[in-house]
């Protein structure tokens, strides 16, 4: 830790008589540098520390004393730094062939609400937003118009352009239906796993002529079989039926994933933090939670630090600069 003394000199104008005091430079006004300012918000945010945790760890291993009061203050400062990062993520995001979508609950001030991602192979942008809806969905998207990887939520199977539905959650609901006591659901859905676990192997195995003509037969039989019964295999065949325009995408546009597991595995450390802390309690907590996941995230996208890229955008705000955005473009 470095601590820097200022001595300020003071003293009586000539001119006016009244007294003047020099300033603190702009750089050392808030009493904690970048450096401790980064650390603070990567224990918060990055590590999804509570306030009191922050406190401790500074008192404890750093020796210095710092109140909740101040940290709150630190993090809303870093909240401001790294805006420019979180509005370019967002550019990013929205410009990307491929994106994968989800969302999951969030609670905000005693209220549900919901935490959208749309990830791609370089960012991950992040939205609370008071709905599960097409109004929040489109707030999240805004103009973009590419590829979508998601789940069978209804609002995505409207999707106008190409839409890879996601494997896995299928390939889960088979296994459900197999390990059913009912023989003929166990069957349909032993029938389906096999099947949807073959189509996901394509992805790193692409199937000859002949292949995909067996398994498409196969495929449209079991539908055939399932199609009209009145139990959860006949609604696991008509799901199937209305997603068969979206298992496939992932053969035909290189670079698209089978599986939605990117978004899933964005929204962990959320649903994680969600657990911890209960949501958050105001408008400012949304804000910091949108910001810092995103930066989080995209920095792990890109193997860059997160704590360097905190230092380099607080000494930005405490220097009125723009800060360096160069290794997101």
């Amino acid at each position: 830790m470095e601590v820097t003394h200022w001595v300020l000199h003071q003293g009586r104008c000539l001119g006016c008589g009244r007294w003047h005091k020099a300033p603190v430079p702009p750089e050392h006004v808030t009493g904690y540098g970048p450096r401790l300012s980064a650390l603070m918000a990567e224990l918060a945010g990055t590590y999804g520390n509570g306030r009191r945790m922050v406190q401790t760890f500074c008192s404890s291993v750093l020796g210095i004393p710092v109140s909740l009061g101040a940290i709150q203050k630190v993090i809303d400062r870093v909240t401001l730094a790294i805006d420019p990062y979180y509005m370019l993520i967002a550019t990013q995001a929205r410009q990307a062939r491929v994106g994968y979508i989800d969302e999951t609950p969030w609670y905000g001030e005693n209220a549900l609400e919901w935490l959208w991602v749309m990830a791609s192979e370089q960012v991950a942008f992040y939205m609370i937003h008071p709905r599960r809806s097409k109004e929040a969905f489109f707030d999240l998207i805004e103009d973009w118009s590419g590829l979508l990887v998601s789940d069978g939520y209804g609002v995505y199977q409207n999707w106008v352009n190409d839409r890879q539905t996601c494997l896995a959650h299928l390939i889960r609901t088979a296994r459900g239906l197999a390990a059913r006591p009912q023989p003929e659901l166990a069957a349909c859905g032993a029938w389906a796993l096999v099947e949807l676990q073959r189509l996901c192997q394509m992805a790193k195995a692409p199937p000859t002529g002949g292949e995909w003509q067996a398994w498409y037969a196969r495929l449209c039989k079991l539908i055939r079989q399932y199609h009209d019964r009145s139990d959860d295999a006949g609604r696991f065949a008509r799901r199937l039926l209305r997603e068969m325009d979206s298992l496939w995408v992932f053969l035909s546009h290189h670079g698209v994933e089978p599986t939605n597991n990117r978004s899933e595995g964005a929204l962990r450390f959320g649903v994680l933090w969600r657990k911890r802390s209960l949501g958050t309690a105001s408008d400012k907590g949304n804000r910091w939670v949108e910001r810092i996941l995103s930066l989080k995230e995209t920095c792990r996208l890109r193997a860059a630090s997160t704590y360097h890229v905190l230092v380099d955008a607080v000494s930005s705000l405490f220097y009125g600069q723009q800060p360096d955005l160069a290794w997101l473009e």
